[in-house]
C-alpha cells in the first residue's frame, strides 16, 4: 500500500476513533487531520509511477443484498469488481432517484442520483454486467406499457377527435375572416378547445443508450426520471453533441440534471421546454483513448464546468486474459433478491404536481449520520490545501460530500425505503466515495501526463507485477503484446523504447523471438 492510500485509510481510522469518542468534530478546521495527512503522506505530489497503482474495491462497504449480487455476477462474468459494482449502483440509482431526495443540512437538498464511468478497454464485459443487473428496469418498462395499452389507445381516440374540432374551429374562423364576420364566437370556442387537448398517458422511457444529450432532455421532458447507459462511452462522449460548440451547453445539462436545478432547452426547429425536477443517472464505460481524446477536444471543458466532478470515476485492472470458462450458476440468489427489490423500487408511485412535474419527498441524515458526514466533508475539505492530497483535484473533492449523501440515501432506500438515513448506510457510502477519490486522482493525473510516458508506465507495472509472479526477469515481446496492458505494436514499441532509456528493460533478439529482459532491481523498485 502506497502512502498516498494511508491517508484515505487514516481519514476512517481518525473518523472511527472520534465516533468511539463522541467527538463529532462537526466544527473543527480539520487541522488534526491535516497533521496526519502531513504526517503520512508528505507534502510530495503523485508521480507518474504512483498514479497508476490502484486499491481493492470495498466490496463488504456494499449492502448485503447489493454485495450478494455483485459478487454472484463478478464470479461468473469475471469483469472487474468494480465495473461489476458500478452496474449494480447505476441500477439502482435509476430505480430509486424519483423516490426521494437527500437534505445533507437545512437547505441543503439533492437528487440522490449518482454519475459513474467507468475507464475500461472493450471487452470488460460491461454490457453483460449491464444486462444482468439493468434487465428487470427494462422488463418493468414493457410490463408497464401492457398495463398502460387500453389507456393509451383510448387517448388516441379523444386525440382524434379533438383534432378534428380543434382542425374545424381553425378552418371556421379563416372561412369568417375572408367574409368579413365576426369570429368573435368560434375564437372562444377554440380557446375553450384548447384547454381541452387530451392529456397522453405516461410512459415509462427510462433507459438511453448511447443517446445524445438533444435526445435525452427530450426523452426526460416526456418520463422525467432516466439513465444515461453505455458499455462503449467514447459513443456518447465522442458525438456530434460533444464537438466543440456545443460541448459547454450539453454537459452543461447533465450538470443541472446531477444538481437537480430547472435546464431551459431551446430548439430553433420546434418548441422549447423546461426540465423541472428531473433525475438523471448516468453509468458510462469509456476506453481510454477515447476519453482522452474527448478530454482533449474539449480543452479540459469537461472538469472546468464541472462535469467530471460530479462523476464516481474508477479506472480498474483489467481481467482479460484470465477468465477462464465457468458454467452459469443453477441458481443466482443474490442477483435473484436485488432484481426483486428493484422492481419492488420502480413499483413505488412517483408523485406529479399540477404542471406535470415530479415533486419528490425529501430525507434527511438521522444526527449520528449528520456527525458523520460532517467529519467526512471538512476532513476532504483540509485536503483541498495547496500541497495537500487531493490540491490537484479539488474539482472532484468539493463534490465527494455530496456523492456521499447521495449514496447514503440510495443504500437506505434500498434497504428500508423512505427513511431517514442511518449511521451505517453513511459509513458505507463514506468507504466507497473515499475509494472513488482515490480513483479520479489516479486517472486524471495520468490523462493529463503525454500518452508515451503513460504507456511506458503502464507497461512498466505490468512486467513488473510479472515477474514477480512468475519469479521471470524475460518474456517474449509476443505475449506482451497479446496480454500486456498495450495490445498494439504502435503503442508497445515506443514504451519499450521509454524504459530501455530509464534503464528498466533491455530488447533482445533470441532465434526469430524478440525478447525482454527486466532488470531485476529497476522491477523491484517499482513496487
Amino acid at each position: 500500500m502506497n502512502s498516498h492510500s494511508q491517508e484515505f485509510d487514516a481519514l476512517a481510522r481518525i473518523r472511527a476513533e472520534q465516533l468511539k469518542n463522541g467527538h463529532s468534530r462537526a466544527n473543527g478546521d480539520g487541522s488534526d487531520f491535516a497533521e496526519t495527512a502531513s504526517r503520512d503522506w508528505g507534502q510530495s505530489k503523485l508521480g507518474a509511477t504512483e498514479a497508476l497503482e490502484n486499491e481493492p474495491y470495498p466490496l463488504d462497504a456494499l449492502p448485503t443484498l447489493i454485495r450478494e449480487a455483485v459478487a454472484e455476477v463478478q464470479a461468473f462474468v469475471k469483469a472487474p469488481i468494480p465495473l461489476v459494482a458500478a452496474s449494480a449502483l447505476s441500477a439502482v440509482s435509476l430505480a430509486s432517484q424519483g423516490i426521494a431526495s437527500v437534505e445533507r443540512a437545512t437547505g441543503l437538498v439533492s437528487p440522490c442520483s449518482l454519475f459513474f464511468i467507468t475507464i475500461a478497454d472493450s471487452g470488460e464485459r460491461k454490457s453483460t454486467c449491464d444486462r444482468l443487473f439493468i434487465d428487470p428496469i427494462r422488463r418493468w418498462q414493457i410490463d408497464e406499457a401492457k398495463r398502460l395499452d387500453p389507456e393509451v389507445k383510448e387517448h388516441k381516440a379523444k386525440y382524434a377527435a379533438w383534432k378534428a374540432e380543434k382542425d374545424g374551429l381553425e378552418l371556421l374562423i379563416k372561412q369568417q375572416a375572408k367574409k368579413q364576420q365576426s369570429t368573435a364566437k368560434s375564437q372562444a370556442d377554440l380557446a375553450d378547445a384548447m384547454g381541452r387537448e387530451p392529456i397522453s398517458p405516461r410512459l415509462p422511457d427510462l433507459i438511453y443508450a448511447d443517446a445524445t444529450p438533444e435526445a435525452l432532455a427530450f426523452g426526460l421532458s416526456k418520463w422525467p426520471s432516466g439513465g444515461l447507459m453505455a458499455h462503449e462511452g467514447g459513443v456518447v462522449l465522442g458525438s456530434h453533441g460533444m464537438n466543440a460548440e456545443a460541448v459547454m451547453r450539453n454537459l452543461a445539462l447533465l450538470d443541472s440534471l446531477w444538481d437537480g436545478i430547472p435546464h431551459q432547452v431551446r430548439r430553433r426547429t420546434s418548441d422549447s421546454f423546461e426540465l423541472i425536477n428531473a433525475r438523471l443517472t448516468i453509468g458510462l464505460q469509456v476506453q481510454p483513448a477515447a476519453f482522452r481524446s474527448f478530454y482533449e477536444k474539449t480543452g479540459g471543458i469537461s472538469r472546468g464546468i464541472g462535469f467530471l466532478a460530479r462523476c464516481l470515476v474508477s479506472w480498474p485492472t483489467s481481467t482479460q486474459g484470465s477468465r477462464t470458462y465457468s458454467e452459469p450458476p443453477e441458481a443466482w440468489p443474490g442477483l435473484t433478491g436485488f432484481r426483486e427489490r428493484i422492481t419492488a423500487l420502480l413499483n413505488f408511485p412517483l408523485r406529479f404536481d399540477e404542471s406535470g412535474h415530479l415533486s419528490i419527498p425529501v430525507i434527511a441524515l438521522n444526527p449520528s449520520a449528520k456527525d458523520s458526514w460532517i467529519v467526512f466533508h471538512n476532513e476532504v475539505e483540509s485536503m483541498l490545501i495547496d500541497g495537500q492530497t487531493l490540491s490537484d483535484i479539488r474539482d472532484v473533492g468539493s463534490k465527494a460530500a455530496d456523492n456521499v449523501a447521495r449514496l447514503a440515501c440510495l443504500f437506505q432506500i434500498f434497504e428500508s425505503g423512505v427513511t431517514t438515513v442511518g449511521e451505517v448506510a453513511m459509513q458505507n457510502a463514506i468507504r466507497i466515495v473515499s475509494w472513488h477519490l482515490k480513483e479520479a486522482r489516479r486517472f486524471l493525473l495520468h490523462i493529463e501526463q503525454a500518452e508515451e510516458i503513460v504507456d511506458a508506465e503502464r507497461l512498466k507495472h505490468w512486467l513488473a507485477n510479472y515477474c514477480r509472479t512468475n519469479r521471470e526477469t524475460t518474456v517474449d515481446k509476443n505475449f506482451v503484446l497479446k496480454f500486456g496492458p498495450l495490445r498494439s505494436s504502435s503503442r508497445l514499441s515506443p514504451a519499450i523504447t521509454e524504459l530501455e532509456d530509464q534503464g528498466f528493460v533491455s530488447e533482445m533478439k533470441h532465434g526469430r523471438k524478440t525478447i525482454i529482459v527486466i532488470h531485476e532491481e529497476s522491477a523491484r523498485g517499482a513496487h
